[in-house]
């Protein structure tokens, strides 16, 4: 079987395609290549060179300085923790109310899938939101941060979508066996949902790993601040947060750039990691949202 010949046109087309491709991505990361190495240099490299990519003069001092005390692992563990509870709590949420909205059998269904929709639209807003969160007594907890932000309403409906596709004899079956909906959600939708599962266990995931509004606003004790927000206080404000171990606003001392840096590479390195251990079901996901949502 002769294997097919591309045209003259069809390879200048995949040549041209293959350098779009090539200088986006080189543009995606020299910025970060640039910022790991300046967080290996010296703030008098940093400033007498515009952009580098190897420091001249390799310097830990930068990390040292970062990990001279527990400001920013105790925030490190922090952010951990908001991250995996966070998803945790989101996954719960989405995916039981999911389930119970993809069985078009139960009552008041409609209702409660125009009610989502609306919420995508029109918001409370951010003063509510907080005064809802204050009469609840979740203020300077970490359950402030979660609970808050529980169910996407986008994501909520998505899954319920690849729900609706999984074959309903599949449901009967697990019924005729004796499960109730809770049995044949864990044993037969959720194994088949693998991929959807890691798809939104990643969304969710970045998604509390990079916030730092909501920490800002519902969290007042310093030593219960996620890293983001430490570094929000770092990098713009310029506190001195790390000297101290505490935010001190008649404390004003600006960083070195070599440190922002740094913490920058810090935060962004651990949820880095996690993408490749569920990038093979991640990738599965995004396509099944796709064709099935």
């Amino acid at each position: 079987m002769n294997a097919r010949h591309s045209s003259a046109g069809e390879k200048l087309f995949d040549i041209a395609n293959y350098l779009f491709l090539a200088i986006v991505a080189l543009v995606m990361i020299l910025p970060v290549m640039y910022i790991v190495a300046g967080s290996f240099a010296s703030d008098l490299e940093i400033g007498s060179r515009s952009f580098f990519l190897i420091p001249k003069d390799i310097t830990l001092d930068a990390y040292k300085f970062v990990f001279k005390d527990n400001t920013l692992p105790r925030s490190l563990l922090v952010s951990v923790f908001i991250t995996v509870g966070g998803t945790l709590v989101n996954l719960f949420f989405t995916f039981t109310m999911a389930y119970a909205l993809s069985r078009r059998h139960m009552v008041g269904r409609n209702i409660v899938l125009n009610m989502i929709i609306f919420t995508m639209v029109f918001s409370g807003g951010i003063i509510p939101t907080y005064l809802v969160v204050k009469s609840l007594g979740l203020l300077n907890t970490y359950w402030a941060v979660m609970l808050p932000v529980a169910i996407n309403a986008f994501n909520l409906i998505v899954v319920k979508s690849f729900f609706q596709e999984i074959p309903n004899e599949l449901i009967e079956s697990a019924r005729i066996d004796g499960s109730n909906d809770i049995g044949v959600l864990w044993r037969i939708v959720l194994p088949l949902s693998k991929p959807v599962i890691a798809t939104f266990a990643l969304f969710y995931a970045v998604a509390h790993w990079n916030d730092f509004f909501n920490a800002l606003i519902y969290l007042s004790d310093a030593k219960k601040w996620p890293m983001q927000v430490l570094l929000r206080q770092i990098v713009l404000l310029a506190t001195g947060a790390l000297d101290m171990g505490t935010y001190d606003p008649t404390y004003v001392k600006p960083p070195d750039q070599s440190i922002k840096m740094a913490i920058i590479v810090v935060g962004t390195l651990p949820i880095l990691m996690v993408y490749p251990f569920i990038q093979k079901y991640f990738a599965k996901g995004v396509l099944i949202g796709a064709v099935k949502g």
